[in-house]
């Protein structure tokens, strides 16, 4: 199984690298330096030698052009991808994704049916990943539907503005077979930003990942 590199370990990694290759280069020409001083007059260094030295040395310079290039690449591909993230702003999303922060007393969800249930069960999770409050959906048809939880928790309390929280969703039907559902954030783009050199967007109290949208419209306009 291989990890995923993102354009910031890619660029850590390049750095790394180059810091490496540098120190070697640089220990490379004092070597060669010190060499050609000490050489013997009598029986100077053989050419072939030198010329082998002078290509290695080249090719250890063109890497480290090569690095910096990658660098200068990946650099451009966070902005190129952070400028067309903010092509969103101001745009209605619906993004595959479950945490928001409970702010101003609520904390906001959609959730999707596959098709029609007969018992569908929201958990509220905090960050720590511990059930806060448990209860059922307020509606089990098949499509898109809206909850908001007011941040009273099952063992009476109430939850502390800024928490950010995660709905998790279990739908099945009367002969208990699970119906298909997920969790979504809906709402309009606010704002843009880069993590781990991946764009995020801001949709009410989310914070999601760019590659977590699945559908995308023009903000209805409103009356004046």
């Amino acid at each position: 199984m291989v990890d995923a590199v993102t354009a910031t370990d890619a660029s850590s990694r390049t750095s790394a690298g180059r810091a490496s290759m540098f120190s070697n280069y640089e220990t490379f020409l004092a070597l060669l330096t010190a060499q050609l001083r000490n050489q013997d007059p009598l029986s100077p260094v053989d050419s072939t030698q030198f010329t082998a030295q002078l290509t290695q040395m080249a090719g250890v310079e063109q890497q480290l052009l090569t690095n910096d290039l990658l660098t200068s690449l990946l650099g451009g591909q966070n902005t190129a991808g952070l400028t067309g993230a903010a092509n969103f702003i101001g745009k209605e999303v619906t993004a595959a994704f479950s945490a928001t922060r409970f702010e101003g007393g609520e904390a906001n969800w959609s959730y999707e049916l596959a098709d029609d249930a007969q018992d569908v069960t929201l958990q509220v999770l905090n960050s720590s990943g511990q059930v806060v409050w448990s209860g059922p959906a307020p509606a089990k048809t098949e499509g898109v539907h809206d909850f908001s939880w007011d941040g009273r928790m099952t063992s009476g309390g109430q939850a502390p503005d800024g928490g950010v929280y995660t709905l998790k969703i279990t739908a099945k039907t009367g002969a208990d077979q699970a119906v298909g559902s997920q969790v979504l954030i809906r709402g309009r783009v606010a704002g843009v930003e880069l993590y781990d050199g991946e764009p995020h967007l801001t949709v009410g109290g989310s914070i999601l990942p760019l590659s977590t949208v699945i559908a995308l419209s023009e903000r209805a306009p409103t009356n004046a």
